[in-house]
C-alpha cells in the first residue's frame, strides 16, 4: 500500500507533457489520465484496467511493477470478500463462480490526486455516484475526503490509517437480490491539504451475466433485478447518463405491483 501510494505520487509528479501520453481518447481507453482543475470539478486522475489484460505506463520506472503486484493481492481480497458474502448468504461457492466468472474478473485501478482548493465550497473532487462492479477497495494518503449517503445525509468517513476502505457495489446489490446494497458516494476537496487515493474497482467478467443468484429468487419469490450482461452494463455506465432522472441501477430494479 505504501509503495503504490509512492509510485503514484511519483507519476502525478511528472510534467504534464510527459502525462499527456496518458491523455484518454474514450472512456473505454484502457489507460486514461486527465486533469479537472476548475470551478465545479477538482481532480487530476489515472485509469488503469488492469485485469483480465494488464495496461499500465512504462513511467515511473517503479509504477508497473507495483501496480501489478498491488492489483493482485486486490483481487484475491475482492474474491475471498464475494465468496464470504456468499457463505453469508448461503450460496455455493461454485455457483458464485460459474454465474460471475472470477477468474476473468474486470478490474480496474484509478488514482486520484485532489490538490488543496482554493475554493474547495465551490467545487467537489468526484460527483455523487455508486460503482458498477462487486467490490470497491480505496486506500489514501492519510487525507480524509469521502463521502457516502445514508437516510440522504452526507456522512464523512474517515478510514484509520492503513486500512482498506470497502465499498459495496451495482453488481452486488443485483446478485444478492438486493441483501447488499450499493453506496452512494462522492469526494469532496479542502483548500489546505493535497490528497491522493487509489481505487482498485473488482467486478465479474465482463462476459457474466449477473443477475440474482437463483437460491435467493426462490427464497424471496421474486427476482428484484433485471440480468444484464456485465460488458454491456459498463458500456452503459461509460455514457454516464440517467434515464427520466435514474440511474442504470435503478433502472435495472423490477418493480412489483402487489
Amino acid at each position: 500500500m505504501n509503495s503504490m501510494c509512492a509510485a503514484i505520487q511519483e507519476f502525478f509528479a511528472m510534467s504534464v507533457d510527459d502525462k499527456k501520453k496518458y491523455e484518454a481518447k474514450t472512456a473505454s481507453d484502457p489507460i486514461q489520465w486527465s486533469n479537472f482543475q476548475q470551478a465545479s470539478l477538482w481532480r487530476d486522475y489515472l485509469t488503469l484496467y488492469v485485469h483480465p489484460e494488464f495496461h499500465c505506463p512504462d513511467e515511473p520506472q517503479s509504477l508497473r511493477e507495483v501496480v501489478s503486484e498491488y492489483t493482485k493481492r486486490m483481487r484475491q481480497l475482492a474474491r475471498k470478500l464475494v465468496e464470504a458474502v456468499a457463505e453469508s448468504l448461503e450460496l455455493e461457492k461454485q455457483d458464485v463462480d460459474q454465474l460471475l466468472l472470477m477468474d476473468s474478473s474486470f478490474q480496474m485501478l484509478t488514482s486520484n490526486l485532489y490538490p488543496p482548493c482554493p475554493e474547495p465550497d465551490r467545487a467537489i473532487g468526484l460527483p455523487p455516484h455508486t460503482d458498477p462492479g462487486l467490490f470497491t477497495l480505496l486506500i489514501h494518503n492519510g487525507v480524509a475526503g469521502l463521502q457516502i449517503q445514508r437516510d440522504g445525509e452526507w456522512l464523512a468517513v474517515d478510514s484509520p490509517p492503513s486500512s482498506i476502505l470497502v465499498n459495496v457495489a451495482d453488481q452486488l446489490e443485483i446478485f444478492s437480490n438486493g441483501k447488499c446494497k450499493s453506496v452512494m458516494h462522492r469526494a469532496v476537496v479542502n483548500g489546505e491539504k493535497q490528497r491522493i487515493s487509489i481505487v482498485a474497482a473488482n467486478g465479474p467478467s465482463k462476459a457474466a451475466t449477473v443477475g440474482p443468484a437463483a437460491a435467493l429468487v426462490e427464497n424471496d419469490g421474486r427476482a428484484l433485478y433485471k440480468s444484464m450482461n456485465y460488458g454491456e452494463y459498463l458500456a452503459e455506465r461509460f455514457k454516464g447518463s440517467r434515464v427520466d432522472g435514474k440511474t442504470l441501477l435503478e433502472r435495472m430494479a423490477i418493480r412489483h405491483h402487489e
